[in-house]
């Protein structure tokens, strides 16, 4: 087991020729290979017939095609499993209640465990995952109640700012924003979860970044990415939804260029508690 570590912490992406550090010498966290894979593979790798090997214990019935996430501007192999791993949360292709091992997702990555395991941690932290002691990780659980929960919070925090911001930035700051509005809208036309929940983030962390506050900055973004991850079972992402939130960022901005602070205030709480992003 030592020795399999040791030769984790020498390489962090194998060549194609050989399996991913520990694929062959097992896991501390799944030693019998028995948690569910179904899974995507790291932004760059190639789709079909150049896949990795079905892991040991993996599911492979079923599996959806086309989970290769968008190319995620990141310097570190784990940086890189991280953004994927979110991505498959948002998107659904991680299942709330399913359990997941590192050596498995290591392998469908083409990479070694290590940086799949630091990136789980980082999402049990998050509270995304939780750590099955010799299987893996198991995606957490949500219910409507926790979401209703963040969707309280992030008013509380979010809409004093914008009604403060509504009274002091120029109409022609707001106006830069269109853009990542309207790359919202261009998301939800297509139905794309993942890439919808991404869009909505950058646009309310250009909104609040004109308070000028770091702090705020981080627990806002914190809040509203816990608020994106499914519930359990929760059915497919009706169209009209997404599309119906990605409009209200429109308008909001023209409320907010108007300084119609009652608009304002209407729309933002409507937008926490109206939408299932």
């Amino acid at each position: 087991m030592e020795q399999g570590a040791a030769r984790e912490r020498t390489t962090e992406t194998p060549s194609p020729a050989s399996p991913p550090a520990d694929a062959a010498h097992g896991d501390p966290t799944d030693p019998a290979g028995t948690a569910d894979t179904r899974f995507v593979r790291v932004p760059g790798q190639a789709r079909g017939g150049d896949a990795a090997p079905d892991a040991r214990g993996e599911h492979t019935h079923g599996e959806p095609a086309g989970l290769v996430p968008r190319s995620v501007r990141r310097h570190s192999v784990r940086g890189q499993v991280l953004e994927a791993l979110r991505t498959a949360l948002v998107g659904g292709d991680l299942v709330p209640g399913e359990v997941y091992s590192a050596p498995a997702l290591a392998e469908r990555f083409g990479v070694s465990a290590t940086p799949v395991r630091e990136a789980m941690q980082r999402l049990a932290v998050e509270g995304a995952v939780e750590v099955v002691p010799n299987r893996g990780f198991r995606v957490t659980e949500r219910t409507p109640r926790e979401l209703a929960e963040l969707a309280e919070i992030r008013a509380l925090i979010e809409v004093p700012v914008m009604l403060r911001l509504a009274r002091t930035v120029p109409a022609a700051r707001w106006a830069e924003l269109r853009p990542l509005a309207e790359a919202t809208a261009t998301a939800a036309a297509r139905g794309d979860r993942a890439h919808y929940a991404e869009a909505d983030r950058a646009f309310h962390r250009a909104v609040l970044s004109l308070a000028g506050n770091q702090q705020l900055l981080a627990v806002a973004d914190d809040l509203h990415r816990r608020s994106q991850w499914p519930l359990i079972s929760a059915p497919t992402l009706r169209h009209g939804v997404l599309v119906a939130d990605a409009a209200e960022h429109t308008a909001l901005l023209d409320a907010l260029i108007a300084r119609d602070l009652t608009v304002v205030r209407a729309l933002v709480r409507e937008h926490f508690t109206g939408s299932e992003c």
